[in-house]
């Protein structure tokens, strides 16, 4: 039962990034921490040794410091930042390469998709949601946490985790 319920948290976390991110722009630091928090008592039931857990800590801390390079630089927001990095710190070396080129082409196909609807009228239907007017104004930013989250989802059956809790 624990081992469900610990294999599901990842998932967990990129659904509600990802929604979380549509709908307001904005992924919550208590989201962040939550999921980076979760890492470590994860980490012990699947009895990863303490220095695979500083390998981790290690990729999620470079990963935070390459991520916020990239909001220095006004690409992506911070919580995209932060939750990048909490996300590299539950894949480890192994497979962040891979996640990084997965959410890089997955970013770069949403702001393609996202810029070129922006040029067309918000349909009448939508024009009361709050989240659309925000997601279609052409001065707000773009969800990137969509990415990221599906980036992790594409990823997540190849790392492995899924080894030591599907067992």
């Amino acid at each position: 039962m624990l081992n469900a319920a610990l294999l599901l948290v990842f998932p967990g976390a990129m659904a509600l990034a990802a929604s979380l991110d549509f709908f307001t722009m904005t992924i919550p630091n208590r989201l962040t921490i939550a999921f980076a928090v979760l890492f470590f008592p994860a980490a012990y039931f699947a009895g990863l040794a303490p220095a695979e857990i500083g390998m981790h800590v290690a990729a999620g801390g470079a990963m935070l410091v390459v991520s916020f390079a990239f909001f220095a630089f006004g690409w992506i927001g911070g919580g995209d930042a932060k939750f990048v990095a909490a996300v590299a710190l539950w894949l480890g070396w192994s497979n962040l390469l891979e996640y990084a080129l997965l959410f890089s082409i997955l970013g770069g196909a949403l702001t393609l998709i996202i810029l070129s609807v922006r040029r067309y009228p918000l349909p009448f239907a939508l024009s009361r949601a709050d989240w659309a007017v925000r997601l279609h104004d052409s001065e707000s930013g773009i969800p990137y946490g969509i990415a990221l989250a599906v980036a992790g989802f594409m990823i997540y059956p190849a790392t492995s985790w899924m080894d030591v809790f599907v067992r």
